[in-house]
């Protein structure tokens, strides 16, 4: 391989075909963030890892003061803050040799923290869920699958059923169907 040739593959990705399959169209905060990696080698290659790379960024849109040089005053400017506030890459696979044309498959589950926010957009708060699956190889850029733009909903509270209750026709106080006496006064369940 001649010197364009190595400084090709220095600067070019291993063609590798990388793609994300989830379990589900939308996950809880507190469950685990469920799928596959699945990857086909265009070339046979080295790589140092295979893994998936998820994080939660918030973007908040803020006013801020500026000194302006041509109107030689402060002005009021809207930008955009970010703050990564979670960042997660589980390895799946570790050094492995990828053969042309064999496609391999790599589940993964990963646990979603419980106290970060879901995923929502309003005119001035973003909080954006986000997964890739990636194939590392040494010396060169990685190869990656297209970003998805995960849908990460707050966990809902399960009801617990009540239990069927009565009424005390002599205090009115309430209590559970399956007492058979008042807790309150003491008087059988009549009903």
């Amino acid at each position: 391989m001649g010197f364009l040739g190595k400084l090709k593959e220095k600067v070019t990705p291993p063609n590798v075909h990388v793609t994300v399959a989830l379990k589900k169209q939308f996950f809880s905060l507190g469950e685990n963030l469920e799928g596959t990696v699945q990857i086909l080698p265009g070339e046979g290659v080295d790589c140092d890892e295979i893994r998936c790379e998820i994080a939660c960024v918030e973007r908040v849109r803020k006013v801020k003061r500026v000194y302006s040089q041509s109107l030689k005053r402060e002005v009021e400017q809207e930008v955009w803050e970010s703050a990564v506030l979670f960042s997660s890459k589980p390895q799946l696979s570790g050094p492995t040799h990828l053969s042309e044309g064999v496609a391999l498959s790599f589940p993964f589950s990963v646990p979603l923290p419980p106290h970060l926010p879901p995923s929502m957009k309003t005119l001035d708060r973003r909080a954006e869920w986000s997964l890739k699956g990636v194939v590392a190889v040494r010396g060169r850029p990685d190869a990656t699958s297209k970003t998805l733009e995960l849908v990460v909903v707050s966990r809902e509270l399960v009801q617990q059923p009540q239990p069927a209750t009565v009424t005390c026709k002599y205090c009115g106080a309430v209590y559970p169907q399956s007492l058979d006496r008042c807790p309150n006064c003491g008087a059988p369940r009549t009903a």
